[in-house]
């Protein structure tokens, strides 16, 4: 059972979250704090795999915008998961 590693796909939403240098503004004592957006999530949604064993996420790769899940991009996908399960090893 513990060499067994399953798999799954999901549309995730992008977030673009600004870092906070980003957000960070100067203010004088005079004048209140501006008051910040509240993060919406994008209308932008990509695929997620995910990759895990019966200890956890084993590794996950977001599929890049425009990319056709197929046979061949699946195949480099299990090459990449399979170097990160040899590395993983004792």
């Amino acid at each position: 059972m513990r060499q067994i590693i399953t798999g799954d796909e999901t549309w995730v939403y992008v977030y673009d979250p600004e870092t906070k240098r980003q957000s960070s503004q100067w203010k004088s004592a005079d004048f209140p704090r501006p008051k910040k957006a509240r993060q919406v999530r994008s209308k932008v949604k990509v695929m997620l795999i995910v990759f895990f064993d019966m200890e956890g996420i084993v590794r996950y790769e977001y599929v890049p915008q425009g990319q056709a899940v197929n046979q061949q991009f699946y195949l480099h996908v299990l090459k990449r998961l399979r170097l990160a399960v040899s590395r993983k090893k004792p």
